[in-house]
C-alpha cells in the first residue's frame, strides 16, 4: 500500500487502540475496523496473541528473577498464566511462585490447584498444572 494512502485514510477515520462505536454505532477499533460485521481473521488474532505473548514474556522476565532460567514449556505455564491473569494477579500466586522459584514444581501444581482461578478455569488449571509438575 502507498504511504499517502494510508496515512490519508488514518486522517480521515482516526487511530483508535481501544474499541469504540463508530458513528453507525458498530463497534470499531483502530483504523475504521468494523469489530461487529467484519470482525478479524485468523491471522491478525494470532498476530495479536504472539505480541501479548511477547509482552506477558517480557512482563515475567522483569518481575522474576528465575523466569529465565526455567525451561520452555515451565516458561510457558507462567506466561500464560500471566496472559491469563495480568500480571498483578499472578504475583498474588505467592506460594505457587516460591515453589517454582525453588523448583518444587509438584508443590507449585498443588498451589495451582488450590486457587479460586482453578475453580474458575477448570480444565486449563489441571492441564496447567500438570504441566508444571511433569515439564512436558
Amino acid at each position: 500500500m502507498k504511504e499517502e494512502l494510508i496515512n490519508r485514510i488514518i486522517k480521515h477515520e482516526g487511530l483508535r487502540l481501544k474499541p469504540y462505536r463508530c458513528t453507525a454505532g458498530k463497534l470499531t477499533i483502530g483504523v475504521g475496523r468494523n469489530l461487529d460485521d467484519v470482525g478479524i481473521t485468523e491471522s491478525e488474532a494470532r498476530y495479536l496473541l504472539e505480541n501479548d505473548l511477547r509482552h506477558c514474556h517480557i512482563e515475567c522476565l522483569n518481575a522474576f528473577g528465575w523466569y529465565a532460567g526455567l525451561d520452555e514449556t515451565r516458561q510457558g505455564v507462567i506466561c500464560e498464566m500471566c496472559f491469563n491473569l495480568g500480571l498483578a494477579r499472578l504475583k498474588g500466586f505467592k506460594k505457587m511462585l516460591t515453589a517454582v522459584e525453588t523448583g518444587n514444581y509438584a508443590l507449585a501444581a498443588q498451589e495451582m490447584l488450590a486457587s479460586q482461578w482453578a475453580k474458575q478455569v477448570g480444565q486449563r488449571a489441571r492441564t496447567l498444572a500438570d504441566i508444571m509438575k511433569r515439564g512436558v
